[in-house]
This record gives structure tokens, C-alpha cells and sequence, in this order.
């Protein structure tokens, strides 16, 4: 019966069957004041004083790539996970199907490995519906993508009782460790090359190397489930995840944080020409 498990069964069956806070005191000093000239500013400076002199804020919190190389979409989507908990304090990972790289991370975003991946062999986001309960024989090249998106994935076996996991379910899409038995595919070979377009190879599943499944993702998902995010080729990251530049939020955060309310800036005002007339 071909159901959800079709594309990847078909392949597996054939050899091989987831800061601490910093406190910014950025003391503005009024000018000094004659208390017994003007004896109403000793309330109102040690209120603006407080407002200019300590402004407190949370770091945001990245993903560690530690060395290794990664686009700049990549560390976007990676940054925006760790920074809004969008996994959920589980384990994730990163696809970059433009890079044809994947990203293991633990669930704070240590990452824990990175490798080479082949991909479907249609460029697209999107998989064709109902394409999960069809044969192999009736899917045609140009619908071979590799879907975008965020997917909840965990560990699996395979008929022949191998470790994979499912990343869609629906569409028989699951991350497993290469499949070589057919020669005239070279996917080794594939996986070592450097240009992104050999890696577009299989119906949609993504392939890893053997020891990084069994090392990095096997171990990274045993005994929980863990997110699975596939970049976009033809979209941006925002449009698919909502995501968020982590940087430029901090910047309008310490600028907003930074601009006094409309009652405080009255009040330096006031004492500021108070303190003038004082002279």
C-alpha cells in the first residue's frame, strides 16, 4: 500500500530501508544646583537623574555557529530561533537548501555538527498535494522539491527497521543517511561537491552522510522530538517563519529604551531652565 512513507520508504527499501542582563549607566550630569536658591529642584533632579543614569536591558541571545561557515540566511533563522524560543526549548535544524548544508543544534542553540545534505532535485518550497500517497514511477521531475517550512520531527525506523526522521509526514519526507545503491546516481560523490546544484538528487528527502546521522542527528533526537527548519529558495525566511532580524531589534529596543517619555522630558526640561535661571 503506498501511503505517506512512499517516496523515502521507495528509497531506503532500495539499500537502506532533529545572557545575562547588562546594565548600561550612562550618567548624564545636570549642572550644579544652589539648594538654598532653589530648594523645589532637590525632588525633581533625583528623578531625572534616575531616568538618564540607569537604563537596564537583556541582551539578545544568538545561535553559537562557533567556527564554522553558514550563510546569512542560515545565522538569521538560527538567531531569531534561539532569541524567541520559537523551538520550544527543544533541539533544531537547520536545512539551507540554497547552501545544500544542514545545522544540528542543541536546544540553546549550541550547535552540534554540520554536514552536507542532497536535497530534491525540483527547485521549490512547496510539495505537490497528495504527493506523500502516490508511486514513485508516477512522480515526475519538475515535482521532486524538497518542501520549506517549520516541521516537528522525531526519530523513526524504516521497514527494514533503520533509524530515520520524519520531518514531513504527510508528504513522505524524512532527513536519513545517504543511500548508495544506485551507482549511477554517485550520490557520494554528490555529497562532496562543492556546487549546491549536484546535491539536488532525490524526491524530496534529505540525505546525510552516514556517521553524521549516526553521531550528530541520532543522539541530538533520541528520547525527544526536535524542530526541523527548511530554508526557502524561492522566499524569504520572513515570509515562511515570520522571522525577525535579531540585531535590528536590539537597535530599536536601546533606541526606544534610550528616548524619555514625554512626562520625563518635561521634567529635565523644567529643571534645566530652572537650574539656568538659578545661576
Amino acid at each position: 500500500m503506498w501511503k505517506a512513507q512512499a517516496i523515502c520508504i521507495g528509497l531506503l527499501t532500495a539499500g537502506f530501508a532533529g545572557q545575562q542582563a547588562l546594565a548600561a549607566d550612562g550618567v548624564a550630569k545636570l549642572p550644579n544646583v544652589d539648594r538654598q536658591e532653589t530648594p523645589h529642584l532637590a525632588a525633581t533632579a533625583p528623578a531625572a537623574m534616575e531616568m538618564q543614569t540607569r537604563v537596564e536591558r537583556q541582551l539578545p541571545k544568538r545561535a553559537n555557529f562557533e567556527q564554522t561557515r553558514a550563510s546569512g540566511e542560515a545565522r538569521h533563522v538560527a538567531d531569531w530561533v534561539v532569541d524567541s524560543g520559537d523551538n520550544r526549548s527543544m533541539p533544531f535544524v537547520i536545512v539551507d537548501k540554497a547552501a545544500a548544508k544542514v545545522f544540528v543544534f542543541d536546544a540553546v542553540g549550541q550547535l552540534r555538527g554540520s554536514a552536507a545534505v542532497l536535497l530534491g532535485l525540483a527547485l521549490g518550497d512547496d510539495s505537490v498535494p497528495g504527493i506523500g500517497q502516490r508511486k514513485l514511477s508516477t512522480i515526475r521531475p519538475e515535482e521532486r522539491t524538497t518542501p520549506a517550512g517549520r516541521f516537528v520531527a522525531s526519530l523513526d525506523r524504516n521497514l527494514q527497521g533503520k533509524k530515520i526522521l520524519w520531518v514531513d509526514y504527510d508528504a513522505a519526507i524524512s532527513l536519513h543517511p545517504v543511500i548508495t545503491s544506485n551507482a549511477k546516481e554517485r550520490r557520494a560523490q554528490r555529497l562532496e561537491s562543492s556546487s549546491p546544484l549536484d546535491h539536488r538528487i532525490s524526491y524530496g528527502c534529505i540525505n546525510v552522510p552516514v556517521k553524521f546521522f549516526d553521531k550528530i542527528v541520532s543522539p541530538a533526537f533520541t528520547g525527544t522530538s526536535g524542530v526541523v527548519y527548511v530554508l526557502p529558495e524561492t522566499r524569504s525566511a520572513h515570509e515562511v517563519f515570520a522571522s525577525y532580524d535579531v540585531e535590528e531589534r536590539e537597535r530599536l529596543k536601546t533606541v526606544s529604551q534610550a528616548e524619555p517619555a514625554p512626562d520625563e522630558f518635561r521634567l529635565i526640561t523644567a529643571t534645566a531652565t530652572a537650574t539656568e535661571l538659578a545661576k
